[in-house]
């Protein structure tokens, strides 16, 4: 079942069983709060259970890539459009945000970023690889984030 994710009122529904679900919470809050703000589309997750196509999606230009699968479980997706970009959102139960932005007429702006959730470590899976930067978010603490650039077709 989807699930309209409330920026206004921040839930920890579908993410209970995290170790730092609230601050996951304000995490897809966040997200929630940019794609509202920027293109007044509503963020919508599915349960990860409902959603294997989306994870399939992701795992696959994430091993591709960069050689890299997660360990942790994935607990929500998100699959959408808008205007000329592809969004594909994985929330794991370890805090992880994994989303991959897909431009589909400008293959110079398609890219995957990582987000963690105030209080997680850095997954071994991304150890040394990346290097990640800080903002502060009102829903979400301090969110640590990092990128690369998709250089295949997907």
């Amino acid at each position: 079942m989807s699930y309209i994710v409330d920026f206004k009122n921040v839930s920890t529904i579908g993410l209970e069983s995290s170790p730092v679900a609230e601050t996951l919470a304000g995490l897809r809050a966040n997200e929630a709060r940019y794609f509202m703000n920027k293109y007044k589309h509503e963020f919508t997750v599915v349960p990860a259970s409902e959603s294997q196509e989306i994870l399939d999606y992701v795992n696959q230009v994430l091993k591709v890539e960069r050689d890299i699968t997660f360990a942790a479980k994935p607990l929500e997706t998100s699959l959408f459009q808008v205007e000329n970009i592809k969004w594909a959102y994985v929330f794991y139960e370890s805090g992880l945000e994994v989303n991959v932005m897909y431009t589909i007429d400008n293959p110079k702006k398609r890219a995957v970023g990582f987000k963690l959730s105030e209080g997680m470590e850095v997954p071994k899976e991304l150890e040394g690889k990346f290097k990640f930067a800080r903002q502060k978010s009102k829903l979400a603490g301090t969110i640590r984030g990092s990128f690369f650039v998709i250089k295949g077709e997907y």
